[in-house]
């Protein structure tokens, strides 16, 4: 059945892929897209125009807008969030106003406008280096970057909503996603860009950590079987792959796809602290599985190649500023 939903972030990456499945599935949809004097509407740009689509533009720090935007609204995906790691080093209080604040005003308009379901974005982050594998909801939170502090005030203050006036939220924590359209600060997209503008040396930072990766459309997938499932109502859901693979091999299997022979460097200025550094990641999602069946469709191999393909065409490279490194 057609819903009136509202996706906070729909400008960002996964926020646009998430607004064309849900326009494609026929959903009446509000895209919040971050006020600036350019009227840019980031990556919404490149989604096609539907009239079931409705951009507006304004700030999650603004709990007044967010009344607004939550009104007669029945599905509520809230992706908005400053999400770089080495800026919430210089930042830090920019991550609490977003982060835990933004998320407090769009529980509080969702509790005020009787919203049906609240889709809260947090992230893997939050569980910091793996204290044990494969990590499930229960691994102990560690925030070794003040970003993912943000998140777990972001996620204890929806969880309270919960418990405390039973707004129907539910938490959901992807793993490291990757794909089209996204930022060049993310080690896939930084190795792709380099490798597809012909550089010789391609520079990131430490390549021993593992990561989980999921292509995007499979944890926009995640999102929306999570919304559509009651029991996942007061519940925190990893979205993954299950399997871990190191920054060197990740980088291995791109330079073996582009078929390049280009040489890696260690660049210190992409080094994160070291007891900020998260080593070790790789999710259980047995528990989605049990709650919805959900299962990932797309390989590794399969994502990396839709990515770089996407990346390959010079209309998109030409939106990455290759030369510089985007914290």
């Amino acid at each position: 059945m057609s819903k009136k939903i509202l996706i906070t972030g729909a400008d960002g990456f996964i926020g646009s892929h998430l607004t064309e499945m849900l326009l494609a599935k026929g959903h009446s949809v509000r895209v919040l897209s971050y006020y600036n004097s350019f009227n840019s509407w980031g990556w919404l740009e490149d989604v096609e125009k539907n009239k079931n689509m409705e951009i507006v533009s304004g700030d999650i720090r603004d709990p007044h807008f967010c009344k607004k935007i939550t009104k007669e609204v029945d599905v509520i995906y809230h992706l908005a969030a400053l999400i770089a790691i080495p800026y919430s080093y210089v930042a830090s209080d920019s991550y609490i106003d977003t982060n835990v604040k933004g998320t407090l005003n769009i529980c509080q308009a969702s509790l005020e406008n009787k919203c049906e379901r609240v889709i809260i974005t947090s992230t893997s982050e939050v569980y910091g280096t793996a204290l044990y594998v494969p990590m499930d909801e229960k691994h102990p939170l560690q925030a070794q970057s003040p970003y993912s502090a943000s998140k777990i005030g972001a996620d204890a203050i929806a969880m309270s909503f919960f418990n405390s006036f039973n707004l129907p939220i539910t938490i959901v924590r992807p793993f490291n996603t990757y794909g089209p359209r996204q930022s060049a600060r993310a080690v896939i997209s930084a190795i792709i860009t380099q490798i597809a503008s012909g550089v010789k040396q391609i520079k990131i930072g430490d390549i021993t950590p593992t990561r989980d990766f999921s292509y995007v459309l499979d944890t926009c997938s995640g999102f929306i079987i999570l919304a559509e499932c009651e029991k996942a109502i007061g519940e925190i859901v990893n979205i993954g792959s299950n399997k871990e693979i190191s920054i060197a091999d990740t980088f291995n299997s791109i330079k073996k796809l582009m078929k390049s022979d280009v040489e890696l460097i260690k660049d210190k200025a992409r080094v994160r602290p070291e007891k900020s550094e998260v080593f070790r990641l790789w999710c259980d999602n047995g528990k989605i599985k049990k709650l919805t069946g959900f299962q990932p469709k797309y390989s590794f191999e399969e994502g990396l190649k839709f990515t770089i393909d996407w990346f390959l065409k010079p209309s998109n490279l030409a939106k990455y500023k290759t030369g510089i490194y985007n914290v």
